[in-house]
């Protein structure tokens, strides 16, 4: 099956079914256990994707931390769901879990993923700018941009 180059272009590779289902296990796991984690997004009882909050099982400067994240179907893409889901998965871990920063990260070039992170009241520094380490070097998708939120900063619907 081809990829939609718009959707791969910020990913190193698609998930083949084994990985995928790995990753539903994996947050499914999550949830039972600690109560949080990706949480399905539907849309009129169609599957868009998923949002949540995951701790990135690689080692930055940044790690440990909680990462709020996202992943649609392009299809979904425009409609402001991944801003809307965000901000409901964000408020979760400030005010539920009481977290004291959460951050997200994509690729230097991942625009419509930076613009939620924006939307949401998160900040950037160059200084955190990183290279991910799960990534082969030398890929295009290597380089990355961290955005960080703390309580009080995020922008709340109204």
């Amino acid at each position: 099956m081809n990829a939609d180059p718009e959707v791969m272009r910020h990913f190193p590779s698609r998930l083949d079914r084994e990985q995928s289902d790995a990753m539903i296990d994996r947050a499914s796991a999550r949830i039972s256990s600690d109560g949080w984690g990706l949480w399905a997004i539907e849309h009129n009882g169609e599957f868009l994707g998923f949002a949540g909050l995951s701790e990135p099982r690689f080692t930055a400067a940044f790690t440990p931390c909680v990462e709020v994240g996202w992943r649609l179907a392009r299809p979904a893409w425009g409609n402001g769901y991944a801003t809307e889901a965000a901000r409901a998965v964000v408020a979760y871990g400030f005010d539920t879990l009481e977290l004291p920063e959460i951050v997200s990260f994509t690729t230097v070039d991942n625009r419509r993923s930076r613009a939620v992170m924006e939307r949401l009241g998160m900040r950037t520094d160059p200084a955190d700018d990183f290279e991910h380490p799960s990534i082969p070097e030398g890929s295009p998708v290597r380089s990355h941009v961290l955005y960080r939120l703390r309580p009080g900063d995020e922008r709340r619907m109204s």
